[in-house]
């Protein structure tokens, strides 16, 4: 019984795609440069989801863009590309879905 439980974890994480954890990951950093971003341009109960709509619409290069920031204050370019992925249609859909109209600079 234990050895089934060990062999489906290893199943598991041999499902695992590499690339995908890498994406996951590169959104989590992401996640954390663009969140005090948002929160100096929104309300407080709005950065959340602000900030997921950006996440979850920034392509693969935007989030490398934006990971390299991780640990140091945002800088003019990283604010700019917050904007840029913002300004997106999807991007755009997505805050207006909840409910947030307006993310300028």
């Amino acid at each position: 019984m234990r050895a089934a439980g060990l062999l489906l974890g290893v199943m598991a994480l041999a499902a695992c795609d590499p690339a995908q954890v890498a994406d996951k990951v590169g959104r989590r950093a992401a996640d954390t440069v663009v969140r005090p971003i948002v929160a100096d341009y929104v309300p407080a109960g709005q950065a959340e989801a602000a900030t997921r709509c950006i996440v979850d619409n920034a392509s693969a290069e935007d989030v490398k863009l934006l990971a390299q920031d991780v640990g140091v204050g945002a800088g003019s370019r990283t604010v700019a590309n917050v904007f840029r992925i913002a300004a997106q249609p999807s991007t755009a859909a997505c805050l207006a879905a909840a409910g947030i109209t307006q993310l300028r600079a």
